[in-house]
């Protein structure tokens, strides 16, 4: 029972970046034999995405971080973690936190550590990093997460849904914050169930990599995201509103209805709608991210509070909760209060 409790840290702010690029799946803009527009975008919510054939995802992070630092007032050599989440780093070694470090011009006295999960891993991210920080001896640090610029690019069903974006949570040790609760799983055995075959140390990247295979009435190479989608489905409506169910009883049984927003990582709009009919949550308090920028994997939920509801919760006292799942198959939740955070504008990059 992955149940945590995690003291004294905050959320300080937080900051999205995501490419100039606008890809339109409506319309005339995209035209493919392999699906109808108008009933993609009404079942996916993906109206249209930002994408990107050249920035990475610590480009996209990295922009979003100098913005939150200026924003915050932060002085750089303060900074004492950073953690990068993401599934497409910018090489196989060394890690890319160590290459942000640098760049970000933060102290040698850094502690810097990648994860590489997917559409859990913020909350994966803000757990681990909050639970190093809440003894106090690391003060300010910096979760970034999202994902950029891929090994591949070919147009499919999955990259009508997929967008690009980077973001940034600085976190800070405050002995008077109220405390963050989390719950997480994981099911291995569904790990077929999204994945890139090839191109790692398991299926090694050869001719045949580049070959392209029907897979669910789709042509794709084995160095692109297979999904099988009535079984994410399943998993999704399934998981998430248990892992909540199981948060909330941890939290001694308190109501779902005290939260003011509920922040699912934007898989499809179908699926989390059904999600929110399932929890009984006023849709007005459900806000979707996925409508203009797409599946975003780690970095939807964050970049939801700041394109969705960053007038409403800047430098005011709120409380979240949000649920990451998929890729993996893995879940994660978290229940928080934030109070007078900064929430950057977002930058195009």
């Amino acid at each position: 029972m992955a149940l945590l409790k995690v003291n004294n840290v905050r959320i300080a702010g937080i900051s999205a970046g995501v490419p100039k690029n606008i890809v339109k799946n409506t319309g005339n803009e995209i035209e493919s034999k392999e699906y109808d527009a108008s009933d993609f975008v009404e079942t996916t919510g993906v109206a249209e995405r930002r994408v990107t054939n050249e920035l990475t995802t610590s480009d996209l992070c990295y922009g979003a971080a100098e913005k939150l630092i200026a924003d915050l007032g932060w002085d750089k050599s303060e900074i004492q973690a950073l953690f990068f989440i993401t599934q497409f780093p910018d090489y196989i070694i060394p890690a890319t936190s160590c290459i942000l470090q640098n760049k970000l011009g933060l102290s040698r006295d850094c502690y810097a550590m990648d994860i590489s999960l997917g559409c859990s891993g913020w909350v994966y991210g803000l757990c681990s990093l909050a639970s190093l920080m809440q003894t106090g001896n690391i003060r300010k640090a910096l979760l970034l997460a999202g994902d950029g610029k891929r090994t591949t690019e070919h147009f499919s069903l999955h990259e009508t849904l997929f967008g690009h974006a980077g973001t940034v949570t600085a976190l800070e040790y405050d002995e008077n914050t109220k405390p963050m609760y989390f719950d997480f799983g994981t099911d291995g055995s569904g790990a077929g169930s999204i994945i890139i075959p090839d191109g790692a140390a398991r299926n090694q990247f050869c001719e045949d990599s580049l070959k392209m295979e029907e897979v669910d009435g789709q042509y794709v190479s084995r160095l692109e995201t297979r999904m099988k989608g009535m079984d994410v489905f399943s998993f999704g409506i399934t998981t998430a509103p248990k892992s909540i169910k199981k948060l909330l009883k941890f939290m001694d049984d308190i109501d779902i209805s005290e939260f003011d927003y509920y922040l699912f990582h934007q898989a499809n709009l179908k699926m989390n709608k059904f999600i929110t009919k399932k929890l009984k949550l006023p849709e007005n308090k459900v806000p979707y991210s996925m409508t203009r920028y797409g599946n975003t994997s780690s970095a939807s939920i964050p970049l939801t509070v700041v394109t969705e509801i960053r007038n409403e919760v800047n430098a005011s006292s709120k409380k979240l909760l949000c649920c990451g799942f998929g890729v993996g198959l893995s879940w994660g939740t978290v229940a928080l209060e934030i109070d007078n955070i900064v929430i950057s504008d977002l930058i195009e990059i």
